[in-house]
């Protein structure tokens, strides 16, 4: 409610400086305690227990500064990221729109971010941290945009993220890096995860592949049949789109990636598509368009074993997460089941 109160003038804030401000918020904010891991919600997937399936997705925490703080939300896992090995500035600003008539965001960032080193210099100090051993982050990795050997990029993420992190999210997905979608191509795919593999070490995290919607079918086979392959943790499905559903918004046109509400459908669609090429052999992480516990629900009941949101929290403010994970638990009682587990893929 009090963030409903607020929201109108936190609009007239153009967005990155608001993004930047709810950073800068959460990091002063006193924490709130994170779910509990043994709640009613809980629920494991590549050898790790989720207090509950809902995630932060990446894009909100680019540089791992409030983790925590985004557990704190009531958020089961954070994924932060995405990182790259050197600082970059990203795209030129503006990059970061909000479709409000449309309950959507479109951005264009281009993986800005402070670096590798920076980042991983605060997952340690969190892991030092009494207070900070709680709670699954997932870290994002990414490749510099003018590196001359992006699979090096990614493996170098790998080898500096694995001791630091719940699991690597290894992101190919974005469409604001140019060419970065190619990695999503059979060879190249198989080459970059044996490179992400072999540097995260055999007693390292879980690997997740991060895949785009706007896939062919057989590139949807493809990416199954490899990381079923590669013994992938999960694929998450998906990124954000570069299609164009009909919008009202007068940045409809921007460049870059649609995310928030018009991405629902067809993420939803792609992630039956997913569930449908791997048969269930490797977990998927829904994401996009999710709003609501029924959005959530109708993702898990799908095929997703987790979810994960960021631009709802636009839109409806910080207190989604418990929301959320309020109106899951309900439904999973409602439907008769006892565990998220037993509801995924069961519609």
């Amino acid at each position: 409610m009090f963030y409903s109160l607020i929201r109108p003038a936190l609009f007239t804030i153009e967005a990155e400086r608001a993004h930047a401000l709810a950073l800068a918020a959460l990091k002063l904010l006193p924490k709130g305690k994170p779910p509990r891991a043994d709640g009613p919600l809980a629920t494991s997937i590549a050898g790790l227990t989720f207090p509950n399936p809902l995630g932060l997705a990446a894009g909100f925490d680019k540089d791992a500064q409030v983790p925590d703080a985004a557990l704190g939300l009531g958020f089961g896992f954070a994924e932060v990221g995405s990182i790259t090995p050197l600082p970059q500035a990203g795209n030129p600003r503006p990059r970061l729109f909000r479709l409000k008539e449309d309950r959507a965001v479109i951005n264009r960032m281009g993986f800005n971010n402070g670096g590798g080193a920076a980042a991983a210099q605060r997952l340690k100090a969190r892991l030092l941290a009494r207070r900070g051993r709680p709670g699954i982050v997932g870290v994002n990795v990414g490749a510099n945009k003018d590196s001359p050997d992006r699979i090096a990029d990614y493996a170098a993420m790998a080898r500096l993220m694995a001791p630091l992190a719940g699991y690597l999210a290894v992101n190919v997905s974005s469409p604001n890096t140019p060419g970065l979608r190619a990695l999503q191509d059979k060879g190249a795919l198989a080459a970059l995860l044996d490179a992400v593999l072999a540097a995260r070490g055999a007693d390292g995290p879980p690997v997740f592949l991060k895949v785009a919607p706007d896939l062919d079918p057989a590139d949807i086979g493809d990416i199954s049949r490899i990381a079923i392959d590669k013994g992938l943790g999960a694929l998450i499905v998906s990124n954000t789109t570069i299609s164009r559903p009909p919008l009202r918004s007068r940045h409809r046109e921007e460049a870059g990636g649609l995310s928030g509400a018009p991405l629902r459908d067809l993420a939803q669609q792609r992630l039956r598509d997913f569930r449908k090429a791997t048969g269930g052999a490797i977990p998927l992480i829904g994401v996009g368009g999710i709003a609501s516990a029924e959005d959530a629900w109708a993702r898990i009941r799908a095929g997703a074993s987790l979810v994960q949101l960021y631009s709802a929290m636009v839109y409806e403010g910080p207190g989604i997460a418990r929301q959320i994970t309020r109106g899951l638990e309900a439904l999973m009682r409602q439907g008769g089941f006892g565990s998220i587990a037993e509801a995924v893929g069961s519609e």
